[in-house]
């Protein structure tokens, strides 16, 4: 419920009435449920959040029809903007948000794909990928709510800004728990993406900051077909040496530094200052 919230959250913060931003609302959490259950197929995940994937439990073919229905019954949910608001121009612009930032969503998880093939990706070119993949649909959230909510275009960039950022600050605390986090809490094994060679943010770290022979173990432990316990405790001790998570941390308070900074160029009042506050200090320590 996250971008949902963004998108109420800042919907009343630009002078609107939160109610009036449901259905878009609505529609980004159906965009993001699509590509959560293509996502599961792609990386062949069989549990999220302590439950069975979609196509663990119904098979490929079911999963991607219901992937794609949910992104048809986000575009649906738009239409009911009509019901309250006969600006039929906003409309139009807020159908072409999301679906602009769904486009960009898309070409972050293809840049992600690729990335499991290449044997080394640099950290500009990740931090690009999530900026897309994760920052998409988190600004869009914020720019519909803004849409939404007032007719002053001026904060619409600010806005977008705040939330690319809290989509990367999101990324990379994501990525940190597939390395770090506690299976009771994150509902997935200890280092789950280091035993699925996922090229997430610890790696591409520990990887750009390696030299010699240090840096052609990882590449060679990530270029085999399976990951033994033994070389994921390797790995690990490698990134406690390098500082990746340390790193990780400075880089995601980073973020969001940017993300409430780019609020400074908006007249909010203290309550919704607040509120976004805590949500990104909730981003920056969740555990799940």
């Amino acid at each position: 419920i996250l971008r949902p919230t963004l998108c109420l959250l800042t919907c009343e913060a630009a002078g609107g009435l939160a109610e009036s931003a449901i259905p878009a609302a609505a529609a980004l959490e159906f965009v993001h449920n699509f590509s959560l259950i293509h996502d599961d197929i792609q990386d062949r995940d069989t549990t999220r959040h302590h439950r069975p994937t979609l196509w663990s439990v119904w098979g490929e073919a079911k999963a991607l029809v219901a992937g794609d229905a949910l992104m048809i019954m986000a575009h649906k949910c738009l239409l009911e903007l009509t019901e309250e608001n006969k600006n039929f121009d906003l409309i139009l612009k807020v159908q072409g948000e999301l679906t602009a930032s769904s486009l960009e969503m898309i070409e972050g998880q293809v840049l992600d794909i690729e990335f499991e093939g290449q044997e080394e990706i640099n950290l500009e070119n990740y931090l690009e990928m999530i900026s897309l993949k994760t920052g998409a649909l988190m600004k869009s959230s914020m720019v519909l709510g803004s849409m939404i909510g007032s007719r002053d275009h001026s904060i619409l960039t600010p806005f977008a800004r705040c939330g690319r950022y809290l989509g990367m600050l999101f990324q990379i605390r994501d990525d940190v728990l597939g390395v770090w986090g506690k299976e009771k809490h994150t509902g997935k094994p200890v280092s789950t993406d280091i035993k699925r060679r996922k090229k997430s943010f610890p790696i591409v770290h520990a990887m750009s900051k390696s030299r010699g022979n240090v840096k052609k173990r990882l590449i060679n432990i990530y270029k085999s077909t399976k990951i033994e316990e033994s070389a994921i405790i390797e790995v690990l001790e490698i990134m406690d040496q390098l500082g990746s998570l340390e790193y990780a941390q400075t880089l995601a308070l980073e973020y969001l530094d940017r993300a409430i900074s780019s609020l400074s160029e908006i007249h909010l009042d203290s309550d919704s200052r607040k509120d976004f506050e805590e949500l990104a200090d909730f981003l920056l320590l969740r555990e799940y």
